[in-house]
């Protein structure tokens, strides 16, 4: 969590370079990618930049863009960006070497933070609206993970919702609607695809349904 010094950013003849998941100035900080996905984003990337003393304030080399599927989660996202974003860094590092690496600075509008990710934030709250909620787990998915509190007999414990679907129905919110997984929420209903107990592996929620 340590911002580097501008003696250290100094030190290189080039300055130093960083590789950021998404398409700054959007999501500085912290979490990118789960932000991206629980804010609802169609679309992120990965950002060349050069390193200044700002939190990824720095000026934009190059841009590489990628699709958020509508049930993508962060996992799946990572593991997108990845080598979108080493091939971008090679490239950058080629484009720097031969002196054709040209930087371009950040908007000042479209600023957003990708603070961290609070423990109480990945709580689900089956009063928001079904789309809210589905954002929010896959963007947590697998971790942190987005969780409720459930009483399965032995007193209230933590289980992860890993994967869902947004699906019809109406209800009470938090109302168990079949016996599939169909959750109410305060807009619309939420369908439990994936979830976990704590020191348990993941599993499908209908599995889980029958006990």
């Amino acid at each position: 969590g340590l911002i580097l010094p501008q003696p250290v950013l100094d030190a290189p003849r080039h300055g130093c370079l960083n590789l950021h998941a998404s398409l700054l100035p959007r999501w500085r900080g912290a979490a990118p990618i789960q932000r991206a996905i629980m804010a609802g984003d169609a679309e992120t990337g990965v950002c060349v930049m050069k390193m200044e003393a700002g939190l990824d304030t720095g000026p934009v080399g190059m841009v590489e863009r990628c699709a958020i599927g509508p049930d993508m989660t962060a996992g799946e996202l990572h593991d997108r960006l990845s080598p979108l974003g080493a091939d971008l860094m090679a490239r950058a590092l080629g484009a720097l070497e031969r002196g054709s690496l040209g930087f371009t600075p950040q908007p000042g509008d479209g600023v957003t933070y990708a603070a961290k990710i609070t423990n109480e934030e990945a709580r689900l709250d089956w009063a928001e609206p079904a789309k809210t909620l589905h954002d929010k787990a896959r963007g947590l998915s697998p971790f942190p993970g987005a969780f409720v509190d459930v009483d399965l007999g032995k007193g209230p414990e933590r289980l992860k919702v890993l994967r869902t679907a947004l699906a019809e129905g109406a209800g009470a919110p938090g109302t168990l609607l079949d016996g599939n997984g169909l959750i109410a929420c305060g807009v619309g209903a939420l369908r439990l695809l994936q979830v976990q107990r704590a020191g348990k592996g993941a599993m499908a929620a209908a599995d889980f349904l029958r006990g």
